[in-house]
């Protein structure tokens, strides 16, 4: 019997690997000969980096690039295990948690560092790059990130522009004759899963600027200097972006991805499906475990539990979620390919009692879902 464990991070408790290896215990309590594929899963949020050098045997390479607001930070990104795919999350380099509470502003703050990770993961020999954008502190369009990489944004005067979203009102002119030449034959895939417009009242600042910092007043600046920066990238790269399903994503980085380096935009968990092969490693299997810190209504609309079942249904191998609670509608991941869903949590218990016993907790949820499963097949 071969079992596919599949499960996503539980956030502030195990890290992907962690919660897949502490379901492979329980799995041996009921089937100690079965043969466990552990496959750590994310869906192109905080974590995915983890996963997927986890799942691929690839390594962690930490640098120092450029925060936020300016100031160096500590990042890390990974290459894959084929050593020519490297995985980024943008937060690592440009995320919000970077920014203390105080000093949130995105008329200032850039994504430099995010195009300095780009630009290492070149370094390295990668020839494809998987980029997750979520929990950006940035509103700037990607303008940094393409700077980074050797584009040129400059104003009336010829000047290069500072960072942030705010510089880009002076905006007059691009010149990407400078942009790293090794970004022709680099692939780019970027994990988005929001379909924000660049501009607009479902766009990057009018959406996401306020939880960023913005005011009100900022939020109309900024959305005025991203419709000027469109507008000078349909202008001098040809590329219109700006109301592209996921242009607004990460502050406007989304835009700037697809309008400098070609990139591709999808759902982050149908990306970590295809590159650690998931849908190929189903077929023949008995069952997949896959889970998650919380399952809800919105697990349906692409989190990974939803983007392992449909792996598994490739091959109409039957799946379990076990998570660390189920929460409001849950039910409806019944509809959408999981067959059964259970919470680690067995009683009423305090939620550092519960973060504290995660590891246990699994292993014991794995061990009572996979005696009913082995019921079902006697």
């Amino acid at each position: 019997m071969r079992i596919i464990i599949a499960p996503d991070s539980y956030k502030g408790c195990m890290t992907a690997a962690e919660v897949a290896e502490a379901m492979g215990r329980g799995a041996r309590r009921v089937f100690p000969q079965a043969e466990l594929d552990l496959v750590p899963m994310a869906d192109g949020g905080e974590g995915t980096v983890q996963a997927m050098v986890d799942a691929t045997g690839g390594r962690l390479i930490q640098a120092t690039v450029t925060g936020p607001l300016g100031e160096p930070v500590t990042a890390t990104f990974g290459l894959m295990g084929d050593g020519e795919t490297a995985v980024i999350e943008m937060a690592q380099a440009s995320g919000l948690p970077l920014v203390p509470a105080d000093r949130r502003n995105p008329l200032l703050t850039t994504t430099y560092g995010t195009g300095e990770l780009i630009r290492l993961a070149l370094e390295q020999g990668a020839r494809r790059l998987i980029i997750g954008i979520g929990g950006s502190a940035t509103n700037d369009g990607g303008a940094g990130m393409a700077q980074a990489l050797g584009a040129r944004l400059l104003d009336a005067a010829g000047h290069d522009l500072p960072h942030g979203g705010g510089a880009l009102a002076n905006l007059d002119r691009i010149d990407i004759s400078g942009l790293d030449a090794r970004l022709k034959n680099f692939a780019i895939t970027v994990a988005c899963d929001v379909d924000n417009p660049m501009t607009g009242e479902r766009g990057a600042a009018a959406v996401f600027g306020p939880q960023k910092g913005a005011t009100p007043e900022m939020v109309a600046t900024l959305d005025q200097n991203l419709q000027h920066f469109a507008a000078i990238i349909r202008r001098d790269l040809g590329q219109d972006v700006e109301q592209v399903p996921g242009a607004g994503a990460a502050g406007g980085l989304g835009a700037g991805l697809m309008a400098f380096l070609g990139a591709t935009l999808r759902r982050g968990v149908e990306i970590v499906v295809d590159a650690v092969g998931l849908t190929g490693r189903c077929e023949g299997s008995a069952m997949v475990l896959t889970g998650e810190g919380g399952t809800d209504f919105q697990t349906v609309r692409g989190k990974t539990p939803m983007g392992v079942a449909r792996a598994a249904k490739v091959h109409g191998v039957p799946v379990i979620c076990i998570s660390g609670g189920l929460g409001r509608s849950y039910q409806e991941i019944y509809e959408v390919g999981i067959d059964a869903a259970c919470s680690i949590v067995p009683g009423p218990m305090p939620l550092a009692e519960a973060l504290e016993r995660g590891p246990e907790l699994v292993e014991d949820a794995t061990e009572r879902a996979l005696r009913l499963a082995r019921i079902g097949l006697r």
